[in-house]
């Protein structure tokens, strides 16, 4: 059975080909009425010069030369104005042809392999620029559900799939995630974003479903913890739903907090973690473990098409300013501890003035670059490997070394680094196994933290540079209940 994007497109064609028909038609119609109003215009000619020549005649002035110029003129005329006419309708219908010809040749050349970037669209008043896209033929487009797709890590999702050439429905209730994320791609005819909650129930047909909606900072996270547990359980049943209806697959943007406060070092997939079913971070944490076990579940029961990525630390652009992690962190850090009316450019080059972490400084984190993570999800959804994976970079470095790290690389910034209490159940270690990941989908990170935090360092002072222009205070430091985020 057709799909209704192939029925359309055959309609489309067979419509060009109906055009080109009706086209020839005319053509035949107009070139046989043409031959007969010459046949009836030469007729009343002909009869018309009779009568002038007889009347010539009659008078003595008869002049046949003179007649049988006038009537060659006339019909010189006529011919060559039929003429005319129906070299343009032949024209028309070659420029008609060779746009059949040119779709038919771009449909093959896709099944041989061939890349093309397809057309932008164009309206009378306006055209917005978009990103080159790649042209994809009904049979290798794949229609997908972003959930959390204004997001952080959602927004990067959406742009590596749309510039693949695949249609992308982004979901998003706007908690964490924003629109200027992925303003660019409003208006795409490949692209779709819709306000909604994954808590209730949404009906569409995809054939892939990334499920990336809940917030993943402590202090977002903390806010509303019930709301965090129902995203992370209703969000999940809603999407499972869903996937099961359409048969599509689906992935979760799981997390390394399921390995709680790890008592195994490095944590591979088969670790069933360390923890606090009651404190502060449960509400993510748990509810990150019960969306995996529904995944489980659903593929048991219902056969539904499920992959689970669990996603150690990730930075980059896009991130929230005041998420609590620590990059952002450390640069409001910076910014409360300088005066406002110091240029925001120069503050980047003092970055950490007071740069403050919490423990002792020997707590342990790996930081992944946002584009090697999504790398990771595309990879991980396109397998058939359906246990857990982790997705991260095994780089480990501690809290302080991290913090030394970005500090050299803010030219010219002779910041202190100083500590503070450590926070509760706060991981001590974190670094992810992923022979797994390299086995089963053939991934590894490929972008160096270094050169990832350059990117960042970059992505905030332009952030900060506009909110100066607009007017905006800095932001404040974040805290929730004395819990301050490493993520």
């Amino acid at each position: 059975m057709l799909s209704p994007r192939r029925v359309r497109n055959y309609s489309l064609s067979m419509a060009t080909r109906g055009a080109c028909g009706v086209l020839l038609v005319f053509l035949f119609i107009f070139v046989l009425i043409s031959n007969t109003s010459n046949k009836s215009i030469s007729s009343d000619r002909v009869e018309q010069r009779e009568r002038m020549v007889n009347g010539l005649e009659e008078e003595g002035q008869g002049d046949e030369p003179i007649i049988e110029a006038n009537k060659n003129a006339i019909s010189d005329d006529t011919v060559s104005s039929l003429l005319e006419r129906i070299k343009l309708l032949e024209d028309e219908l070659s420029s008609m042809r060779t746009r059949m010809d040119d779709a038919e040749n771009r449909e093959g050349n896709v099944e041989n392999g061939d890349e093309i970037v397809a057309p932008l669209p164009t309206t009378f008043f306006f055209r917005k620029s978009f990103p080159s896209v790649r042209y994809r033929n009904e049979e290798t487009r794949k229609r997908i559900l972003i959930t959390g797709g204004a997001g952080f890590v959602g927004s990067h999702l959406v742009d590596k799939l749309m510039l693949d050439g695949h249609e992308i429905i982004a979901l998003d209730n706007y908690f964490t995630g924003r629109k200027k994320n992925i303003e660019h791609w409003i208006g795409h005819p490949n692209f779709e974003m819709v306000h909604h909650d994954v808590v209730n129930p949404y009906f569409v047909e995809v054939d892939q479903i990334y499920h990336l909606a809940s917030p993943a900072s402590p202090p977002h996270y903390m806010y509303n913890p019930v709301k965090t547990i129902k995203t992370n359980t209703l969000g999940t049943i809603n999407m499972l739903g869903l996937a099961k209806r359409v048969k599509a697959t689906v992935l979760l943007a799981s997390t390394s907090e399921v390995y709680g406060d790890p008592e195994v070092h490095p944590q591979p997939e088969t670790y069933w973690g360390h923890v606090n079913t009651i404190g502060p971070r449960a509400c993510y944490d748990e509810g990150k473990r019960v969306a995996e076990s529904l995944m489980v579940a659903y593929n048991k029961q219902e056969n539904v098409q499920i992959r689970i990525a669990r996603i150690f630390n990730t930075f980059g652009p896009r991130m929230h300013m005041n998420d609590g992690r620590v990059v952002s962190n450390f640069i409001i850090q910076a910014l409360q501890d300088k005066p406002i009316t110091v240029s925001y450019y120069n503050v980047l080059f003092v970055l950490f003035y007071f740069l403050q972490i919490y423990g002792n400084g020997t707590q342990t984190r790996s930081f992944q670059y946002v584009t090697d993570l999504v790398d990771g999800l595309i990879k991980l959804m396109n397998s058939n490997y359906s246990l857990p994976v982790n997705i991260g970079n095994p780089e480990e470095h501690t809290i302080g070394q991290f913090a030394a790290i970005i500090r050299d690389l803010v030219p010219g910034s002779q910041s202190e680094i100083i500590n503070q209490e450590s926070q509760q159940d706060d991981p001590q270690q974190r670094r992810p196994d992923i022979r797994r990941a390299a086995e089963q989908i053939q991934w590894r990170p490929q972008v160096l933290m270094k050169d990832g935090l350059l990117k960042t360092i970059e992505y905030f002072r332009a952030e900060i540079d506009r909110n100066k222009r607009g007017g905006k205070p800095p932001p404040e430091p974040v805290r929730h209940g004395g819990l301050e985020s490493r993520r």
